[in-house]
């Protein structure tokens, strides 16, 4: 079964993250970016831009008021959430053993990791060979370039 990757970039406030996010995962060819629980600047002006590039490109952005609302709508089959502190795998060259399906990959967009009631019943991931955080869009690049490229076309 292919696997149809979908980052999911929560918690955020920053416009400029929105709409890097966007870019990067549009550049990687994935066709779907949601964001959760943007608030500030990013739901005022970082959605609506990402939302122009969305559709200048053909492809889609999806926003949704909670990280819940994501699982339970496109009900993934695996659900990655990046915590650097507390991963249980790592996502290295050769991507991540066992994916199928849809999967979900959520990215803070805030300088705190995901909170662990927020990441409860994911597999908590981090990039091999990286100590720290590096922050959500580094991080994106790195883990969603490795899932597309290390494990079959993940392409969403």
């Amino acid at each position: 079964m292919p696997v149809e990757v979908i980052p999911v970039l929560h918690n955020v406030s920053s416009v400029q993250r929105v709409v890097d996010m966007a870019r990067l995962s549009y550049s990687l060819g994935l066709d779907t970016l949601v964001v959760t629980k943007a608030y500030g600047g990013a739901a005022q002006s970082g959605v609506p831009e990402a939302m122009r590039l969305a559709l200048k490109l053909g492809k889609s952005l999806v926003v949704l008021p909670e990280l819940r609302d994501a699982v339970n709508l496109l009900s993934p089959t695996h659900v990655l959430a990046v915590t650097p502190s507390r991963a249980e795998r790592l996502v290295g060259p050769g991507g991540l053993e066992g994916l199928e399906g849809r999967v979900l990959v959520v990215f803070s967009g805030g300088e705190p990791e995901l909170d662990p009631s927020e990441a409860a019943g994911a597999i908590r991931v981090y990039i091999e060979g990286v100590e720290g955080k590096v922050g959500p869009i580094a991080e994106a690049a790195l883990i969603l370039y490795f899932l597309l490229r290390g494990g079959g076309d993940g392409r969403g």
